[in-house]
């Protein structure tokens, strides 16, 4: 059983920075998509950042020039700065997009396998 292992996350004070991390028990999915999703209270699931095999990245308007996300093998990584309280919610991490681009995956959420999840609370 695959499994994704998340870490990172917590609090921040607006203006600051946090580091999600996310690694794939099975270094085969090195040759998948790996990314993150939000969600936060009484606000639909977004997609925030995917990553392909290839390094080719795509991410949420929201998030664009604030975040970035990278990887090493079958691990990622997602740098967060500027944080606002907007940022605020639970964070999975998803990987293998199951043959779709990950532009379809950012809207669908379809990944085949997900973490457990990470809290993100940023404080004004």
């Amino acid at each position: 059983q695959v499994r994704l292992v998340e870490s990172g996350g917590g609090s921040a004070q607006s203006g600051g920075s946090l580091r999600l991390s996310c690694e794939a028990s099975d270094y085969t999915f090195s040759r998948h998509c790996m990314g993150w999703f939000r969600k936060a209270p009484g606000k639909d699931r977004e997609g925030v950042a995917i990553i392909d095999s290839d390094g080719s990245t795509v991410y949420a308007e929201s998030v664009k020039g604030r975040f970035t996300i990278s990887r090493d093998n079958a691990k990622n990584t997602l740098q967060m700065n500027s944080l606002e309280p907007e940022d605020t919610a639970m964070y999975w991490c998803g990987a293998d997009c199951r043959g779709e681009a990950p532009q379809t995956v950012m809207v669908t959420g379809d990944f085949g396998y997900w973490g457990q999840g990470t809290q993100v609370t940023v404080s004004s």
